[in-house]
C-alpha cells in the first residue's frame, strides 16, 4: 500500500477519538509477543516539557553507545518523527511493515482500538525488531490510561502539572498529577520536576521515595546566551551547555540528568552529548536574516515561558509575533499575555484543522485590538512580519502553527 493511503487507514482510526484505558493495548501486545518488555523503559510525562526532556535523554544514550527508541507526539511535519530508532525516524516502509502487524492483530482479536493505541503498538514492535536496549517514551495524554503505560518504567520523569486536557484528567492540579503518576511502577525510578504542593502530595500516594529536581536543584545557577541562543547550566564545578533555548528548559535538562545519572551516564559523556540537542519548535532559529524562532508554545504554560525568555532581551516594539491557537485552549488569556511581549501581532488561520480557529475568530477573543491584524495566509503574514524590519519574528501559539509556517514557507 502507497504510504499516503497507509496514513490515511492509520488516521481513520481517529474517528474513534480518545478511549483512556489499557485493555485494547494489552490485548494487542499479547498478540505480538510482548514487545514491550523487551527493553528498558523511560517513560515521560508531564503537561509541558515532555519532548525536550526525551530528547536530551535519547542524545545522551546514543553517545553513551546504546542502541535507543523514542516515541513523541504530535509530529510537526510527518508521522515518521514520532517513532525514532538509533537517531533516525522510522521509514515508509517501517511503517508498513509494523502497520501491517498491528492491523492483523486488531482483525484477529475483533477490537476497535483508537489511531493512538495503533501507533503505540507498532511503536512496541518495532523497537523490538530494531533490538534497541533503551526506549523513551512520552506519554500521549495523562498517564495512567494511556497506551504508553502498558509498559513497565525502569526511570519515570514526571515533569510537572498545569491544567490541560481537564475534560478527561480532572480540574484541578491534585487530580491530573494523580492520572500522571499512574505511570509509576513498583520498580521505577521516579523524578519529579516540579515544587507545586498539590503535584507533589499526588505523586506520593504512589511512591515515597521521589528524586525532586525543583528542590534538589532549587540554587542551581544558568545563564542564557542570546548569542549563541544555548542555555548554560552549572552543576557544581561542571558546566553544561544546553542547544535547547530557554528558562524552561533548565527543568527539562534537570529531569533528564537525574534520569541518566539513575542508568550510570558518566558526566562527560552528558556534557558532550548537550550540546547537540536538535527538536523542533522549542525555540527553534528557522533562520538568521530576519531572526526568526519557531516555538510550540500551545498552552498558558508555554506561552509565559516564551514570554520569560523574550522580556529578558527584546522590548515589545522590537518584537512581531505570528500567532496562531487551538480553541480548546486558553484562548483570550494567551492573546493577553502575547500583548505584553508585542505591539505588534499578527494572528493567522489554523482553520483547516477542526480544533483551528480563523484570524478572524481570534481577533475576537482580544479586546486591545490596535496591536493585532489578522492574515490567514501565513506566507503573507510572513512577508508582513518581515517589512517590519525589528529584530526578531516569532511564530508561536501551537504546533500546529509551526509546522504550517514550515510547510508553505
Amino acid at each position: 500500500m502507497e504510504i499516503n493511503k497507509l496514513l490515511e487507514e492509520l488516521y481513520s482510526y481517529s474517528l474513534f477519538g480518545i478511549k483512556l484505558g489499557l485493555e485494547n493495548i494489552k490485548k494487542i501486545c499479547d498478540y505480538l509477543g510482548n514487545p514491550e518488555k523487551k527493553y528498558k523503559i523511560i517513560h515521560i510525562t508531564g503537561t509541558n516539557g515532555k519532548g525536550s526532556t526525551s530528547t536530551i535523554v535519547e542524545t545522551v544514550l546514543l553517545e553513551a553507545g546504546y542502541s535507543v527508541g523514542k516515541y513523541t507526539s504530535p509530529h510537526i511535519l510527518k508521522f515518521n518523527e514520532r517513532i525514532r530508532a538509533n537517531g533516525k525516524d522510522i521509514t515508509d516502509e517501517d511503517i508498513a511493515l509494523s502497520y501491517a502487524k498491528v492491523k492483523e492483530a486488531v482483525e484477529n482479536l475483533g477490537i476497535t482500538p483508537t489511531f493512538f493505541e495503533m501507533t503505540t503498538a507498532m511503536m512496541f514492535l518495532y523497537f523490538a525488531e530494531k533490538k534497541v536496549q533503551y526506549a523513551v517514551l512520552e506519554v500521549g495524554m495523562g498517564g495512567r490510561y494511556d497506551a504508553t503505560n502498558v509498559a513497565d518504567g525502569d526511570v519515570c520523569i514526571i515533569t510537572n502539572v498545569s491544567l490541560d486536557h481537564t475534560e478527561y484528567l480532572g480540574k484541578n492540579i491534585y487530580d491530573i498529577a494523580l492520572e500522571k503518576a499512574g505511570i509509576i511502577k513498583d520498580k521505577s525510578v521516579v523524578i519529579a520536576g516540579d515544587d507545586n504542593e498539590e503535584f507533589l502530595k499526588a505523586i506520593y500516594t504512589k511512591k515515597q521515595n521521589i528524586i525532586n529536581t525543583a528542590d534538589k536543584y532549587k540554587n542551581i545557577e544558568y545563564k542564557l546566551d542570546f548569542k549563541n541562543f544555548i542555555t548554560e547550566i552549572k552543576i557544581g564545578e561542571d558546566t553544561y551547555s544546553l542547544s535547547l533555548f530557554g528558562d524552561y528548559q533548565v527543568k527539562n535538562f534537570l529531569c533528564a540528568y537525574e534520569a541518566l545519572k539513575a542508568l550510570n551516564i558518566s558526566d562527560e559523556i552528558i556534557k558532550k552529548a548537550v550540546k547537540k540537542v536538535i527538536w523542533q519548535c522549542r525555540f527553534e532559529r528557522f533562520s538568521e536574516k530576519p531572526l526568526t524562532v519557531l516555538e510550540g508554545a500551545h498552552n498558558i504554560d508555554g506561552i509565559n515561558n516564551l514570554k520569560k525568555i523574550l522580556i529578558q532581551e527584546y522590548t515589545p516594539d522590537e518584537i512581531v509575533l505570528i500567532v496562531s491557537i487551538l480553541k480548546d485552549k486558553k484562548v483570550k488569556e494567551m492573546l493577553e499575555v502575547c500583548s505584553t511581549l508585542s505591539n505588534k501581532i499578527i494572528l493567522t488561520s489554523l482553520s483547516g484543522n477542526p480544533r483551528g480557529l480563523s484570524g478572524e475568530q481570534l481577533i475576537e477573543y482580544t479586546d486591545n485590538k490596535s496591536i493585532f491584524t489578522v492574515e490567514d495566509n501565513i506566507k503573507k503574514a510572513y512577508e508582513e512580519a518581515k517589512e517590519l524590519n525589528r529584530r526578531i519574528i516569532v511564530v508561536c501559539g501551537s504546533f500546529y502553527t509551526c509546522e504550517k509556517f514550515k510547510k508553505e514557507i
